[in-house]
């Protein structure tokens, strides 16, 4: 509470008491300090507020005036108070949350329909890119990152990371034959992720042995989405995330190929500004992830 607002209110126990000295055992302080107080408001004001004589109180009538004016300004102020703290505490308002494409379409949206569900006073916006976006710049609450992280003094908590699959459809797979060592790959049409650097080789790992392929692609896209459907289609060998891929795999729309190799995972992370106290809505909704993603 500022200095003119800590005066009001001991103006305000001082009036209403009628005495300095209880005013000053109801707010634990000194006669003294109340006494100063009460003065720097007059001095401020330039006027006397409470007639003082060595047996008796009582207020002027600028005062009296001056009194009911604290009185209300001390009630907004504590209604004030009392919304921040409900804002605080009870999930409400505006969130904009930012994820990955393929993340927030798959693993995302699910709980997201399941926190608005319980927290109907929150007000959703999901942007979806797979760009680092500046939170503050952009007036995001909470991100989704996936990949390392670099040092941005944001709160980062970790979710579970994306796993990735190889397939093949069926039709490819009779026409070119079925891989059986990562390096067979080098004689395959693979489905390359445009945003991948240029030239970039796919890792494998299997007991300690670790084989990069340097592939060779017909058909390059900037969706995971598209370079399945490719796949599906014949068009080659898709390497992508298991949100993706499994649905196809399921329905034999797509072979799984080289099961035994281990294929590189990106770590996932949920991202807040580092807040000592979050506002309900930013808590809750990293928390209600954590518990489903986490």
């Amino acid at each position: 509470m500022s200095d003119k607002l800590r005066s009001m209110q001991v103006f305000v126990a001082a009036a209403t008491a009628r005495s300095f000295a209880a005013a000053a055992q109801a707010l634990d302080m000194s006669p003294v300090m109340v006494g100063k107080h009460v003065q720097a408001l007059e001095l401020e004001l330039g006027a006397r507020l409470i007639e003082r004589t060595t047996r008796r109180q009582s207020l002027t009538e600028i005062g009296a005036v001056y009194l009911e004016r604290c009185r209300d300004v001390l009630a907004g102020v504590e209604a004030a108070d009392r919304v921040a703290e409900h804002l605080r505490t009870e999930p409400q308002g505006s969130l904009r949350v930012s994820a990955p494409s393929t993340y927030g379409e798959q693993r995302l949206m699910p709980v997201i329909g399941a926190y608005a569900a319980k927290y109907p006073q929150v007000k959703l916006d999901l942007v979806l890119t797979n760009r680092v976006i500046d939170m503050a710049e952009e007036g995001v609450d909470v991100v989704i990152r996936s990949g390392s992280l670099v040092d941005s003094g944001l709160i980062a908590r970790p979710l579970q990371s994306g796993r990735v699959l190889l397939g093949a459809s069926p039709d490819y797979l009779k026409r070119h034959g079925t891989p059986r060592h990562p390096s067979d790959l080098e004689k395959h049409n693979c489905l390359v992720f445009s945003d991948w650097r240029p030239h970039a080789g796919w890792r494998f790992n299997k007991n300690g042995e670790q084989v990069e392929v340097a592939v060779r692609s017909a058909f390059t896209s900037n969706t995971g989405a598209s370079l399945v459907s490719a796949a599906i289609a014949g068009m080659g060998v898709a390497m992508q995330a298991d949100m993706l891929m499994e649905p196809a795999l399921k329905e034999g729309k797509l072979v799984r190929l080289l099961p035994k190799w281990e294929l590189p995972s990106r770590p996932m992370h949920i991202l807040r500004r580092p807040e000592a106290r979050p506002s309900a809505k930013v808590r809750s909704f990293v928390d209600f992830v954590l518990e489903r993603l986490g």
